[in-house]
């Protein structure tokens, strides 16, 4: 759960702020994977791309979370790269779901920029790139 900092000294990424960035990705992971889980499996025919997007969401804050938790600088990186692909990815359903609501029957994780989970969604991976970037001094 570290990585080495400027100095060559070990760097904690779950510590902090961080501590708390690792839970809430935990518990988007285990909301997202239910909800995609249970849709996927009993009403995939009604909104395939809303579950599978809400599918994909899924995998990303469970990737996030065990790299957080892994720590490394190499995690760090992974962590950081996938952040910034989920802030591309919510941004990116966020508008298309409001631009052509009829493209989604049923909303995603991601959908609203997240509205539905309070704009965690949005919120999150920009946090994430903040402290990953900071924890890397």
């Amino acid at each position: 759960m570290t990585t080495e900092g400027a100095d060559g000294a070990p760097v904690r990424l779950v510590r902090g702020p961080g501590l708390l960035l690792v839970w809430l990705y935990g518990v988007m992971s285990v909301g997202a994977v239910s909800r995609s889980v249970y849709q996927i499996a009993t009403e995939f025919d009604r909104a395939p791309l809303a579950y599978a997007l809400s599918a994909v969401a899924a995998a990303v804050y469970a990737f996030i979370t065990y790299t957080l938790v892994r720590g490394g600088e190499t995690a760090r990186k992974a962590a950081l790269l996938c952040c910034a692909a989920e802030l591309v990815g919510v941004l990116t359903v966020g508008t298309w779901t409001l631009a052509d609501p009829s493209a989604f029957p049923d909303a995603t994780v991601w959908s609203d920029y997240g509205m539905g989970y309070l704009f965690i969604p949005v919120l999150l991976p920009v946090t994430g790139i903040l402290w990953l970037r900071k924890s890397r001094r």
